[in-house]
């Protein structure tokens, strides 16, 4: 992908599998709007948490990256100065959820992929203030 150039899709920073985005809707369906959080750290904070809109506090310096299925997707200002170089892909493994996230007894978890931007993607998301 080249620049983007005005009016031109600028390069997704988070996105999801198929699985994940069947997942969020089940979700969405027994809580309503939902959201997710990337923290980093260990434990349940290492993987994306999926939270109830107004059940969790989104900080003044979390990063918006997108959405994936309707939900707002945030990072952690540490983790965003870590992972901005790379597309973040939200999947499903099976596995037990994070405690406090709203897939937990679901018998599945959310899992976090990556891959790196190439330069043209990066190029395109700097000159957009998104880096």
């Amino acid at each position: 992908m080249s620049a983007a150039a005005p009016g031109q899709a600028l390069p997704l920073q988070v996105l999801a599998t198929p699985a994940a985005l069947q997942l969020v809707e089940r979700l969405r369906a027994r809580h309503g709007p939902v959201l997710f959080h990337q923290s980093g750290g260990c434990c349940d904070g290492s993987s994306p948490m999926c939270f109830p809109v107004g059940e969790f506090l989104v900080g003044d310096r979390d990063v918006r990256l997108g959405e994936i299925g309707g939900a707002d997707f945030y990072i952690s200002a540490p983790q965003f100065e870590y992972w901005k170089h790379t597309q973040l892909i939200v999947d499903v493994v099976e596995g037990r959820g994070g405690m406090f996230s709203l897939e937990n007894g679901e018998g599945v978890r959310f899992l976090l992929r990556s891959r790196l931007f190439g330069e043209d993607e990066l190029a395109a998301l700097s000159a957009h203030g998104r880096l």
